[in-house]
């Protein structure tokens, strides 16, 4: 983000308005000086959330865009997220009973999105909707955006010929220190909403009955060598063999 370009922008859509910077600060609700700062380049000393504050007061969306210095990210955890949704379709294809889809998009009442996986149990008639994070990131997101799926997921089965007669929701997430940090972090809000762990949901799996929610991790599998990001290699050292 170039905090001076920003700070020219807001002045010029303040003007254009013609409010003076009282009067977006008050819209904002953030202090005279927050507002000051801002117009005059000095974004990096004022949180993303005041930022953002002001920018919406003034019809702006402002957008952070990661960059890291080993090379593309988005191709990065695209890979994960790819490498996550195949484990999980390899779990499902492994449990009888049940068919699923990857990637199933829908548009209900303006409302669109896509589905990661959408699983149906023919003889119970069970919905399952598979939410994939290789990374958690936005906690009210994730809820709202499940919540939002699970919402239109029968009206979505219906299209495909499956009889829904219950709906079901399961976030999976890859293992890593990181997730298990930001879920611990947000435990009691996660637990409440998702209250079933990866063994529960997994025995549900096999058995399905009422509706559950369930998050849980699942770590990526790896050969004897991977790639770290950047696309190094890291080489596994083979035991030397002394002779007898």
């Amino acid at each position: 983000m170039d905090d001076r370009r920003l700070g020219a922008a807001l002045r010029a859509l303040r003007v254009q308005h013609g409010w003076r910077q009282l009067e977006v600060a008050g819209k904002a609700r953030v202090s005279h000086a927050t507002v000051s700062r801002l117009e005059r380049g000095g974004a990096g000393a004022i949180d993303v959330d005041r930022i953002r504050a002001v920018a919406e007061a003034l019809g702006i969306g402002i957008d952070l865009v990661p960059r890291w210095d080993g090379g593309d990210l988005w191709q990065l955890l695209d890979a994960s997220h790819a490498a996550l949704q195949e484990e999980v379709a390899r779990m499902l294809r492994a449990t009888p009973g049940w068919i699923f889809a990857p990637e199933v998009s829908f548009s209900v009442f303006g409302e669109r999105g896509a589905i990661d996986i959408l699983a149906w149990h023919e003889l119970t008639g069970a919905l399952l909707v598979i939410e994939l994070k290789s990374r958690l990131v936005d906690l009210q997101d994730l809820l709202g955006s499940v919540d939002r799926k699970v919402r239109l997921a029968d009206r979505v089965a219906r299209d495909r010929g499956w009889r829904v007669r219950s709906k079901s929701a399961w976030v999976i997430l890859v293992e890593s220190t990181t997730n298990r940090r930001r879920v611990d972090g947000h435990a009691t809000v996660l637990r409440a909403a998702f209250p079933h762990d990866g063994v529960a949901m997994r025995r549900w799996l096999r058995q399905p009955g009422a509706a559950v929610r369930g998050l849980s991790f699942l770590p990526l599998r790896h050969g004897a060598s991977s790639t770290r990001p950047g696309g190094k290699t890291r080489r596994v050292r083979q035991p030397r063999v002394v002779p007898s």
